[in-house]
């Protein structure tokens, strides 16, 4: 999905709520031992990096924005 996409779906309280419980359920999914004992595939790292550089970067833009 489209970061500008995103943030449209965040801005809705039932986006918003969606998301936290997605990321909820997905943090306890990961805490667990045994999950946590898993390697993960590099291409999952690889993936996981580009989309938090993409968010940074997006977030940046959009303060950057907002100050002109």
């Amino acid at each position: 999905m489209r970061p500008e996409r995103q943030l449209q779906n965040w801005r809705s309280e039932a986006g918003s709520r969606l998301w936290l419980s997605g990321l909820i359920a997905a943090m306890q999914h990961a805490e667990r031992p045994e999950i946590r004992r898993q390697p993960v595939a590099p291409e999952v790292v690889v993936e996981l990096r580009a989309q938090l550089a993409l968010t940074a970067s997006y977030r940046a833009s959009q303060i950057s924005t907002l100050r002109h």
